[in-house]
């Protein structure tokens, strides 16, 4: 399971089973409609029941932190359609 899934696990933003869900979407190609669907529906829940002002502090730390490097390269990439990877 990413990274990703398990923080949104972690964060009680989705279920093991909606995380087992995720791992099942079938091969739809760029644009997937399930895909789009299933990342609104989180997104939403994320706002409605996440404690944002915490999520949007931790973020900024970690701007100020040891991973800045790696955001800003991260960030960069992504500004080029690219990923950290790439």
């Amino acid at each position: 399971m990413s990274e990703h899934l398990n923080s949104q696990l972690k964060d009680g933003m989705m279920t093991v089973e909606q995380g087992k869900d995720v791992s099942n979407l079938k091969m739809e190609g760029e644009g997937s409609r399930e895909g789009s669907r299933r990342y609104q529906e989180a997104q939403h829940k994320f706002a409605e029941n996440a404690d944002v002002p915490k999520k949007a502090k931790e973020a900024a730390a970690a701007l100020d932190g040891d991973e800045a490097g790696e955001l800003e390269r991260a960030r960069r990439a992504a500004a080029q359609g690219k990923s950290a990877k790439d």
